[in-house]
């Protein structure tokens, strides 16, 4: 009995000694590639980047900024927010929370499974055809739509997922008190999963910001500062490939910063959610 039980603990603490092991493994490659990241970006990276709109080789103040990428890559970033996670969200809550009462759940279910494994440039084609022929030109709204096509499936699987991890007693014990099945998941079920939800709207923003793909055959781009949509629409990946490919040593370092800079804005966005929420103490409400 003994020995069984030494043999036990013994097998727990390697375990728990090859969790840390590869935990560390991960977070050293992490460390290293942002190193790296940082070591070939920073010396670029300075006021004229996020000031400046990019310059033809040649011309005076070449290579200059990435001001209109950044904008460009926030606005459509937003736009794609805005159409990808309420659908995603409404989506994951009718397959949590009405999926065993309709036949639609299961096609819904593997057409996001399907499609969180398509290519983005499958993604880009499909809004190539879908909306920039017929409009007659690249556009943002395309570039936006083809973003949110990519959100959607993710947003709604992980709030599905999340939402089933609600234990069920929450649910009937609103039920008991007279609640409605509607105003149960929006008070009750929603707010007890918010957390992880927002997490997983995380992941899916941090997914599309990194596209160039649909972007290439959507919005396309532009050298200029663009506010309206309904023409070709600069976005900071789709700069950063083309700086990539220029032979010249200004664009190559400017794209090397242009990584960095959307590096960080993914990060600021993160750690302003995360705080956000706690500050609010939204979690801890949403538990009591």
């Amino acid at each position: 009995m003994q020995i069984a039980s030494v043999y036990i603990r013994g097998k727990s603490h390697l375990m728990f000694g090859l969790c840390i092991l590869f935990t560390a493994v991960i977070l050293g490659l992490l460390g290293m590639v942002s190193g790296y990241l940082i070591s070939l970006g920073y010396k670029s990276v300075d006021l004229a980047l996020f000031t400046q709109l990019p310059v033809p080789a040649g011309a005076a103040g070449f290579p200059g900024g990435l001001q209109n990428g950044i904008v460009g890559s926030i606005i459509m970033i937003a736009m794609a927010s805005l159409i990808g996670i309420p659908i995603g969200m409404l989506a994951g809550i009718y397959l949590a929370e009405y999926s065993s009462r309709s036949w639609l759940a299961g096609p819904v279910r593997f057409i996001a499974d399907v499609q969180t494994g398509v290519p983005s440039i499958v993604v880009g084609i499909l809004g190539y055809e879908l909306l920039v022929v017929p409009l007659g030109s690249y556009n943002g709204w395309a570039g936006a739509a083809a973003l949110a096509f990519i959100m959607i499936p993710l947003v709604a699987r992980t709030t599905e997922e999340m939402l089933l991890l609600v234990p069920r007693g929450y649910r009937e014990a609103s039920v008991a008190l007279g609640a409605t099945k509607a105003r149960t998941i929006l008070r009750v079920v929603v707010p007890a999963a918010f957390g992880s939800v927002i997490t997983g709207i995380m992941l899916a923003i941090a997914r599309v910001a990194g596209e160039t793909a649909p972007l290439l055959f959507t919005a396309l781009g532009s050298r200029f500062l663009e506010s309206n949509p309904s023409r070709p629409f600069p976005s900071l990946t789709v700069q950063i490939y083309h700086a990539a490919m220029e032979p010249y040593k200004e664009e190559s370092r400017k794209a090397w910063a242009g990584i960095l800079v959307l590096l960080a804005l993914i990060f600021v966005l993160n750690v302003t959610v995360r705080l956000t929420m706690r500050a609010s103490g939204y979690g801890a409400r949403a538990a009591r």
